[in-house]
């Protein structure tokens, strides 16, 4: 208790003003989020919904490939930084106030990266996004410290990761100094987003390398989890964003149907396998499996994207095409029943999700969207939700036998 420092104004509440920060124990029973993860997890809600809506307005207008890596790029800054802070809370949450200021400092980033998504999406202008960035790194690196100076034992990695986050912030500073200034031509610009970003993965590999971090398995796939249903919303929200505008009450009630029981179908195989137990047997993997999921959370954002310009479509004239506008939503789905397996793969030894299974619900949605100009977008989604829900039946009676 010297290493604490706890005020209790009564028996129902404690508030903590400062606690020491140590690593916390990787077996810690009924270790589950916080209130204030709760809390920073909304403040993505915003961003995803900003990127999402930005995204299908460009499916609509027929650009589609061509507002994909201004997506992933924007969704990729949106990923990391949810993904930075979860795993080091797993290890250091002491829910103290400086603990807590640091962490809505964060959140004060993720709003001003929300912000500036229109014109990163739109006209590949990075500058609110990367001023969002550094509020959320500015946040984060205090933290490493912190865990740095207060738990010995740990001392040297979280001086790396400090170090490491606040070298590749600079070079991101860098990179919006040169193209501002004209200096780094068009044709640069995707190789050194790319160059940043292996740099940005190679940070915890680097830093964990002289003493690994206690991040809790079960705490890690709860978070994950609930990530993984904020998308899902998201995805909800999206398709009732273009329920707003839409008039043929015939193909969007089948649009409408069909799109939930599609994320529907999605979430029970997201959630098939519990991947607390296999990360706790299997930590060397953590590696594949938390950055595996980047695929798997841009898939869902893009399905989200897709989902709406499909229900928008059966009311207005859109640009893209009927079969565009079916591969929207198939391949998002296609990429996330491919990258899930995968990521099951990694913690599940024995899959729960036959594989043949996937190969041919995968095919199956991949084929859908090639008969849309006869039979239309809605019943393009109507198949390619029945193919899901059948790898669903399937999954099930596998994990019976």
């Amino acid at each position: 208790m010297s290493d604490r420092s706890v005020s209790v104004p009564s028996t129902r509440t404690t508030i903590r003003i400062r606690v020491r920060m140590s690593s916390r124990p990787i077996d810690e029973p009924h270790r589950a989020a916080s209130q204030l993860e709760l809390l920073f997890d909304l403040t993505f809600v915003i961003a995803v919904a900003a990127v999402t809506a930005q995204f299908a307005h460009a499916i609509a207008e027929g650009h589609g490939l061509s507002g994909l890596v201004p997506f992933l790029q924007v969704f990729f800054a949106i990923w990391w930084a949810w993904m930075n802070f979860t795993w080091f809370a797993s290890s250091y949450d002491t829910d103290d106030v400086l603990y807590r200021l640091l962490t809505m400092v964060q959140m004060a980033g993720v709003l001003v990266l929300a912000a500036g998504v229109p014109a990163a999406v739109g006209h590949a202008d990075l500058g609110i996004i990367t001023l969002g960035y550094l509020i959320m790194r500015i946040g984060l690196v205090a933290q490493w410290l912190r865990a740095a100076f207060e738990d010995p034992a740990s001392r040297r990695t979280g001086l790396r990761y400090a170090a490491g986050i606040g070298l590749v912030e600079s070079g991101w500073l860098l990179r919006l100094a040169l193209v501002e200034a004209g200096l780094l031509p068009a044709s640069l610009q995707l190789p050194f987003f790319a160059c940043l970003v292996v740099l940005e993965l190679a940070v915890p590999w680097w830093a964990e390398q002289v003493r690994a971090t206690t991040w809790h398995p079960h705490h890690i796939a709860e978070r994950y989890g609930l990530f993984t249903i904020i998308l899902l919303g998201e995805s909800v929200l999206a398709a009732s964003r273009g329920v707003e505008g839409a008039l043929a009450a015939g193909p969007l009630v089948v649009i409408a149907g069909s799109g939930l029981v599609l994320l529907f179908a999605l979430w029970w195989l997201y959630f098939l396998v519990g991947a607390g137990e296999g990360l706790s047997e299997r930590r060397h993997r953590s590696y594949w499996w938390g950055y595996g999921h980047f695929g798997v959370f841009a898939a869902l954002a893009a399905l989200g994207a897709g989902l709406e310009v499909a229900v928008e479509q059966s009311g207005h004239q859109v640009a893209a095409s009927p079969v565009a506008i079916g591969y929207a939503v198939a391949i998002p789905a296609g990429v996330y029943l491919i990258l899930l397996g995968a990521v099951h793969a990694l913690v599940d030894a024995d899959s729960v999700i036959p594989r043949p299974a996937v190969a041919g619900c995968v095919g199956a949605v991949a084929a859908s969207p090639l008969a849309a100009p006869w039979i239309g977008v809605a019943a393009v989604v109507a198949l390619i939700a029945a193919a899901c829900v059948a790898l669903v039946a399937v999954a099930m009676w596998a994990a019976r036998n």
